[in-house]
């Protein structure tokens, strides 16, 4: 049943979540680095396979001032087929360690719908957040496991698989089926103890482009169930289909789509290039500083 926003006023809304000892927290919103290390995500493919690439390439992100890095070893673009645990596992442990050596301060978060691969890095580096495209559809252990974590776990919403949620994505009412969805997930993974929730609409998994804008015109339609809101649109088929140009060209329309998504009450960008997201970010706070005054 859908929630109701007389029934979000009884919700408090929840502005940090714990990550072991560490907390972060959404009174201002912040920006998650997407750091690919798979040889065939669709826009930075293979470039931070190499251990010293990576690096450098993180290095950049925290000197731009993100403030999560999500770690990713399975592309789910859409059609992307899944590899083998094992495969995933070679990717992501060794670029998790060296993140964590080198840039200890830094927050983690893992791409990943396997619970054995949260175990496995988690025993390696300790906690961080899972961010699990698939809203546990694709691993029945995921909301038990995450639960005996105790970690934050990221609720996306998808409609398919990666390999087929492109395939004529259909919904009666995007926001409302939505909204449902979240409303039975955070019931479920509540149940097994998950206390640090964050709500991902899932732009571009399983909706076409008019379901992608309608959500990101109503994003603040998922206010009420009170939890941290991210959004990844970076460089997505939505904007760039929409402008007619290439992902490699699709900055600014990210910025602009970031911008909508930030007045919307997005808490967190989810984004190929930090330094421009931060920029929206700042620019935002100037604008409700004013207001105050």
């Amino acid at each position: 049943m859908l929630i109701s926003q007389s029934a979000g006023k009884f919700l408090k809304r929840k502005n940090k979540i714990c990550i072991g000892s560490e907390e972060i927290d959404f009174t201002i919103p912040i920006v998650m680095g997407i750091v690919n290390v798979t040889p065939d995500s669709f826009y930075d493919g293979g470039k931070m396979t190499d251990e010293k690439v990576l690096l450098s390439s993180v290095e950049k992100m925290v000197n731009d001032g993100v403030s999560i890095l999500d770690i990713g070893g399975v592309s789910t673009k859409p059609g992307a087929l899944q590899v083998s645990t094992k495969t995933e596992l070679e990717r992501l442990l060794p670029a998790v360690i060296a993140i964590r050596k080198n840039f200890p301060a830094v927050t983690i978060s893992i791409d990943t719908f396997r619970s054995w691969v949260a175990v496995r890095i988690i025993d390696e580096v300790g906690p961080i957040i899972v961010n699990d495209i698939s809203g546990g559809s694709l691993d029945s252990n995921m909301f038990e496991t995450v639960g005996k974590l105790k970690v934050p776990y990221i609720l996306s919403h998808i409609q398919g698989t990666p390999a087929t949620m492109q395939d004529d994505p259909h919904y009666e009412d995007v926001i409302k089926e939505i909204s449902n969805y979240f409303s039975e997930k955070v019931k479920k993974l509540s149940k097994f103890g998950v206390e640090d929730i964050i709500i991902d609409p899932g732009f571009g998994f399983g909706k076409n482009l008019d379901h992608n804008y309608e959500l990101l015109n109503r994003l603040d339609a998922f206010k009420v169930f009170q939890l941290p809101v991210m959004v990844g649109l970076s460089r997505k088929s939505m904007i760039w289909k929409a402008l007619e140009i290439k992902p490699e060209t699709s900055l600014n329309g990210t910025t602009v789509a970031n911008t909508l998504a930030i007045m919307g009450g997005a808490d967190i960008l989810r984004v190929h290039d930090v330094k421009e997201a931060v920029d929206v970010i700042k620019i935002f706070c100037e604008i409700k500083a004013s207001i105050k005054k």
